[in-house]
């Protein structure tokens, strides 16, 4: 299903511009953000409703949302069993 044409894009605020230009870790908790070029090349936390992902924004991301990087399954991992030692 996709967006209403009528419906804005969701973007990030205006007050949290500052701290991308300073580079730091952002943390981003809407995952229905879209991501924009004042992204590229930063690193950013994205929470999954866990923890935070850190994730490198690259160029081929841009105009993306942002959830579509953060894993919110966990996958099964399987023990192995132990194998008897042979004599």
């Amino acid at each position: 299903m996709s967006r209403s044409l009528w419906k804005p894009n969701p973007l990030h605020n205006n007050k949290k511009n500052n701290s991308l230009e300073k580079n730091l870790n952002f943390k981003i908790e809407n995952r229905a953000q879209q991501i924009d070029n004042s992204f590229l090349n930063k690193t950013v936390k994205i929470y999954n409703g866990i923890r935070f992902f850190e994730i490198t924004i690259l160029e081929k991301m841009i105009g993306r949302k942002f959830g579509e990087f953060a894993p919110t399954r966990k996958f099964p991992s399987h023990k192995k069993k132990k194998q008897p030692k042979k004599k």
